[in-house]
């Protein structure tokens, strides 16, 4: 039986990966979309804004709208729209075209990463869930990370088609292994739409879903300009910012272990600390970014720490649901891409009105207003209990 399991939560973890990679991929090779449909790089990267707001909306939507049927069949019909989203966008004619490629996949995008966290905390047992959720997660920071400079590499040394073609086969991947060794899922047990939206009645949902907002914020108002810091404070090669990203990409990697027992072990106190270890982070990257070798270390710290966000916004989020794990999951989703979103605004509002040294600020300022809510819910609700994903 633990054997199948892995294999289970290998499958769910390459299938996040290939949509992830195809969501956050497409940063790394922009000025190669630019180029090949001969329109600007600000519009290339309506390829990037729209999949992210195509993935808030339909985060608390369509998970509740697919919640009654097969998983099984609906992790097969999400994969097969990402590959044929993909093969699209290879032969596409027209920026417009390989848009629309783009967006009508990123609407099922919460559909599969809900139901892959949900089953995968469902196949262990409930003190082991934490442990198989940042498994699967593995494959949403290995995606966001390791995607980018992935992708870029691919981009630049051959062509934007080979690019999506890799990004075709890996989807491709996680929906032929789907189909032969993943076992029918049928719903046992069918919750009504109005029993899963109750659960935005209840307070700690709503102040659970700010505080991961203001986290996503902390974590990309600054990643997004990751690459830039590097170039202009650290002041190293484009060479060797790839060489930074792939460090970072390997420590989310070992940030989603970290993560996984971290939750297992003491969940509530991994939550409060966690604000403080990466304002830490944050502050050595604005007193030490212009040493290579001390940033090197930072990122490596930084990477481990942007896993771990990721596993504790899912937790927060889905512990405070625990009735509706899939439609809490959507909403995790949809918290996010929000985050993202303000965090990215705010981040550029710093660097356009202070340099790019500033960029920190904002992340130190989201921060701060995530431990409001963290302790906030600590402390309005019992402390001491153990939410269960």
């Amino acid at each position: 039986m633990s054997k199948r399991n892995n294999l289970f939560i290998f499958i769910l973890t390459i299938g996040v990966f290939g949509i992830l990679n195809t969501e956050m991929g497409v940063i790394g090779m922009l000025p190669s979309i630019a180029e090949h449909f001969h329109v600007s790089v600000s519009k290339a990267g309506l390829l990037v804004s729209l999949f992210a707001l195509a993935v808030a909306i339909s985060g608390p939507t369509l998970p509740l709208l697919f919640s009654g049927i097969n998983r099984k069949k609906v992790l097969l019909l999400v994969l097969g729209v990402f590959v044929l989203g993909n093969i699209v966008s290879i032969f596409a004619s027209n920026f417009t075209i390989a848009l629309i490629a783009r967006v009508i996949p990123a609407l099922l995008h919460p559909v599969y990463i809900s139901i892959a966290l949900t089953a995968a905390a469902s196949s262990v047992s409930k003190e082991e869930a934490p442990k198989a959720v940042s498994k699967v997660i593995m494959g949403v920071s290995a995606g966001m990370v390791l995607g980018v400079p992935v992708t870029s590499f691919i981009a630049n040394t051959t062509s934007f088609e080979m690019a999506m073609l890799f990004f075709t086969i890996v989807n491709a991947v996680a929906l032929i292994a789907t189909l032969l060794f993943v076992p029918s899922m049928p719903v046992k047990e069918r919750l009504s739409y109005g029993a899963q939206l109750s659960v935005l009645k209840k307070s700690i949902t709503w102040i659970s879903i700010v505080a991961v907002i203001f986290i996503n914020s902390a974590l990309f108002g600054v990643y997004s300009y990751f690459a830039e810091y590097l170039e202009t404070i650290t002041n190293i090669s484009g060479k060797t910012v790839s060489l930074m990203l792939f460090i970072f990409g390997a420590a989310s990697i070992i940030g989603n272990i970290v993560a996984g027992k971290l939750l297992t072990k003491n969940a509530i106190k991994s939550v409060v600390s966690y604000p403080f270890a990466l304002g830490a982070v944050y502050i050595l990257l604005f007193l030490m970014g212009q040493f290579t070798g001390p940033m090197a270390l930072i990122v490596f710290v930084w990477g481990i720490l942007l896993a771990l966000g990721n596993n504790i916004s899912q937790y927060w989020i889905t512990s405070a649901a625990p009735e509706a794990p899939e439609f809490a999951n959507g909403l995790f989703l949809t918290s996010g891409n929000l985050g993202i979103t303000l965090g990215t605004a705010v981040g550029g509002l710093f660097i356009s009105g202070m340099g790019i040294q500033y960029v920190v600020l904002g992340g130190l300022l989201f921060l701060i207003l995530s431990l409001v809510f963290i302790l906030l819910r600590k402390y309005m609700y019992n402390p001491t209990r153990q939410f269960s994903r």
